[in-house]
C-alpha cells in the first residue's frame, strides 16, 4: 500500500471530503488575496485626471497609505553595519535606523498635508500629462511673476517657506515693489505632476510646458528661477525664450566650457573638483545609475520606504551646508515631508527616469550651453558645484547679476529661505 492509498484511506478523507478541504483551501487564498488586494489598492494614491482647464487640488493621501507606510517600517529588515566610521559607504546603520524610528512613531504627515492645502494648488494638463502646481498671487500691485523649479533628489518642499515673503514682501522686512507671483510646479514624473507614461520627457520639454503653464496663467512679463535639474529647465527656458520670460536666475549655473582650460586657476580647479562628483568621481554613481537602469533600481525603492528614505538622504547629507549632521541645514521634518512625498506617490522610478530622458538628449558634461537672455546668479557657500563668473561670462553674453552668498548648500531656497529671497529680490530688481 502506498502513502497516496493511505492517505486516500483515513476516516474523514475519502476523495469527495478531500475535494471538499482543498476547495476550502483554495476558497481562503482567494479570499486573503483579494483582502490584501484590496489593502493595497487603499493604499494607493490616484490622481485625478487633468484637463486644459486649471483644475483647483487638494492633497488627501488615503489613510491605507499612512498604515500601509507604517507597516512597513515596522518590518524593515536592515543589513549588518558599515565597517568605517565615517560615511563613506553611505548612510550610517545607527543613522538609518533612527530615522525610521522617528518615520514610524513621530512624524506626522498629516501636520505636512495640511500645510500644503494652505495654499491654492492645481492640475492642469499640457503636452498631453497633468502638471501639479502651487500658484500664489500677491496682493501687491505690479508683483512679478516668478516660476521656480526643483530638482532631485528635493521637490516643491524647498520652496514652501520662500513663498509668503516673494508674494508679501512688506511682511518680512521688505517694500511692496518687491513682490512676486509664484509659480511653483512638480516636475513631470515627481510629486503630484503626472508620470510619463512613454519617453520624451526631458528637460526641453518641460521647459515648453512651463511655458505654456505661464501662457495659460495669464502672465505676458514673467521670470524663471531654478537648481539643481530646476537649473537645467530654467536654463532651457531662457534658451528657448517662450513669450513673455524677460530673465532668468539659477543657484547651479550650468557654464562648464566645451573645453576644458589646459591650465586652470584655482577657482577653475575647484569648480572641475566639483564637477567630478557628477561625472564618476565619488558620491556621483547615483547619477549613472538613475541615467542608465532607472528601472532596475526602483524595484527596490518603491517597494521599500527604508531604501527610499536612504537614497535621499545621502544626498541631502551630502550636499547640504552642514558640519556632519544634516539637522544642521533642514529638521528632520521637513526631510520627512520630503520623502513622504516621494514614496506616496510611488514617484522612485519616474523621478530617477528623468536622469535616463535628460543624458539622452546629450547632456553629460553638465553645460547647457550659449544663453543671450538676461540672466542671473548666486552661488551658495556649499554648492559642490562652483562655477567661476569668467565661465558664466563665456556662456552668457547677457549675464548682469552675480553674487555669493556666505551660507547654504545645493538645496538653496529649501536651507536658507532668507538669503533665497533677498537674492531673487536683487536679481530681478533692476528689470522689473
Amino acid at each position: 500500500m502506498n502513502h497516496r492509498d493511505q492517505f486516500e484511506r483515513r476516516p474523514g478523507f475519502g476523495s469527495q471530503n478531500r475535494r471538499g478541504f482543498l476547495a476550502s483551501v483554495a476558497a481562503i487564498g482567494v479570499a486573503l488575496a483579494a483582502s490584501k488586494a484590496t489593502a493595497m489598492q487603499g493604499a494607493s494614491l490616484s490622481l485625478p485626471k487633468a484637463s486644459s482647464e486649471i483644475m483647483p487640488f487638494k492633497v488627501e493621501v488615503p489613510q491605507a497609505a499612512i498604515d500601509d507606510l507604517k507597516n512597513r517600517l515596522a518590518h524593515v529588515r536592515w543589513p549588518d553595519e558599515e565597517t568605517v566610521a565615517d560615511n563613506s559607504q553611505g548612510v550610517k546603520l545607527s543613522d538609518a535606523k533612527s530615522l525610521v524610528d522617528y518615520w514610524s512613531g513621530r512624524y506626522d504627515w498629516r501636520k505636512f498635508e495640511a500645510r500644503l492645502n494652505r495654499y491654492p494648488q492645481f492640475r492642469t494638463e499640457i503636452d498631453g500629462l497633468g502638471i501639479y502646481f502651487i500658484h500664489v498671487k500677491s496682493k501687491h500691485e505690479n508683483a512679478l511673476p516668478v516660476i521656480m523649479t526643483h530638482g532631485w533628489p528635493g521637490s516643491i518642499v524647498e520652496f514652501l517657506e520662500t513663498i509668503d515673503p516673494l508674494t508679501d514682501p512688506t511682511a518680512y522686512g521688505g517694500k511692496a515693489e518687491d513682490a512676486f507671483h509664484v509659480v511653483i510646479p512638480s516636475i513631470p514624473g515627481y510629486g503630484f505632476s503626472d508620470r510619463p507614461s512613454g519617453p520624451g520627457w526631458n528637460a526641453e520639454r518641460t521647459a515648453d510646458a512651463w511655458g505654456v503653464l505661464m501662457q495659460r496663467l495669464g502672465y505676458t512679463r514673467w521670470v524663471a528661477q531654478g537648481g539643481d535639474w530646476g537649473s537645467l529647465i530654467t536654463h532651457r527656458l531662457a534658451q528657448r525664450k517662450p513669450e513673455g520670460l524677460i530673465a532668468a536666475h539659477v543657484n547651479l549655473p550650468l557654464v562648464i566650457p566645451a573645453e576644458k582650460p589646459a591650465n586652470p586657476t584655482p577657482e577653475e580647479q575647484k569648480a572641475l573638483k566639483g564637477l567630478s562628483i557628477l561625472t564618476g568621481g565619488d558620491g556621483g554613481a547615483y547619477a549613472f545609475q538613475q541615467g542608465t537602469r532607472p528601472q532596475t533600481l526602483s524595484y527596490g525603492l518603491a517597494d521599500s520606504p527604508a531604501g527610499q528614505s536612504m537614497w535621499i538622504l545621502e544626498k541631502i547629507q551630502a550636499w547640504s551646508d552642514n558640519d556632519g549632521n544634516f539637522e544642521d541645514a533642514l529638521s528632520l521634518d521637513t526631510v520627512l515631508d520630503n520623502i513622504s512625498l516621494y514614496w506616496f506617490t510611488n514617484t522612485a522610478a519616474s523621478s530617477a527616469r528623468y536622469y535616463w530622458e535628460v543624458f539622452r538628449t546629450g547632456f553629460s558634461n553638465y553645460s547647457a550651453g550659449h544663453i543671450d537672455l538676461p540672466m542671473a546668479a548666486t552661488m551658495f557657500a556649499r554648492e559642490f558645484l562652483q562655477v567661476p563668473r569668467s565661465w558664466a561670462n563665456a556662456a552668457w553674453p547677457n549675464l548682469y547679476y552675480w553674487n555669493t552668498a556666505e551660507h547654504g548648500g545645493h538645496f538653496a531656497a529649501w536651507e536658507e529661505p532668507e538669503i533665497f529671497v533677498m537674492e531673487l529680490r536683487r536679481a530681478f530688481s533692476s528689470i522689473r
